[in-house]
């Protein structure tokens, strides 16, 4: 298949590690970004920097969690230039605590707002325009979390295989359509988020490496981009050997609560 290259990206969380990177790896001439963030001192940094390697870029800084505004901001965007690629990048994380006292509710509850809800109204905020021109590409940032829970992260492992399987789900229907669905499932990237999870994090990336590799996929249209290999090859795996082994096995790697 031929590689295909956007001219038009808009990249949700790109104050974040690998939306920073992924605006960055796109910019240049010709190039219309479109960047949402909630930082605005990044988000003003990021404009810079992408202004600087040539692109156009239109900034739009607010909590993506008002829906409503992230809808009305895709239809102003759309007034302005038609979206070749939209990357559903938004995400945070939370975990049970050091002493595994649990998740906070007021923290599950943004988690869901933030990798799910968001995710889902920007995807039906941008799929009329795209099935009527007949082409355009969706990128959902998952995680290698979804194959298997993590005992640490529950919330934030079952909103990446909720992502996981919409992405799937979508690809499967609007593939006819001329409508790319991507799943992106990142291993451990390094990034504020990152660091901020405990337990082990093997075969750490940078942000600038993992943006690569997500852009060389996309390009290629390939249903899923998944790395690192081997800790792909392992998390798979947890998902498809038996519930109690796997869990052990996790014991033995120190992801426990």
């Amino acid at each position: 298949m031929k590689p295909v290259f956007p001219t038009s990206v808009l990249i949700t969380g790109a104050t974040g590690a690998i939306g920073g990177a992924l605006a960055q790896a796109y910019a240049g001439p010709g190039m219309t970004l479109i960047l949402q963030g909630r930082n605005e001192d990044r988000l003003a940094e990021l404009t810079a920097i992408c202004e600087g390697r040539g692109a156009r870029v239109l900034s739009y800084c607010f909590d993506i969690r008002d829906v409503v505004r992230l809808r009305d901001s895709v239809r102003a965007v759309e007034a302005q230039v038609p979206l070749d690629l939209v990357i559903a990048n938004a995400g945070v994380n939370t975990n049970i605590g050091p002493s595994g006292t649990g998740e906070l509710w007021e923290e599950v509850e943004a988690l869901v707002d933030v990798n799910l809800r968001a995710t889902l109204a920007l995807v039906y905020a941008v799929l009329p325009a795209m099935r009527w021109r007949g082409r355009g590409q969706i990128a959902l940032i998952s995680s290698l979390a979804a194959y298997h829970g993590l005992p640490m992260t529950p919330s934030y492992c079952a909103s990446k295989a909720a992502i996981k399987a919409l992405g799937e789900a979508l690809r499967g229907w609007l593939a006819a359509e001329g409508v790319r669905i991507n799943v992106v499932m990142p291993g451990y990237v390094d990034s504020a988020m990152c660091r901020d999870m405990p337990g082990p994090k093997p075969f750490l990336w940078t942000a600038e490496r993992a943006a690569r590799v997500i852009r060389r996929g996309l390009a290629k249209d390939k249903a899923r981009i998944s790395f690192p290999f081997p800790l792909n090859l392992g998390t798979w795996l947890l998902s498809v050997i038996h519930p109690a082994v796997a869990q052990r096995i996790l014991g033995w790697l120190n992801y426990h609560a």
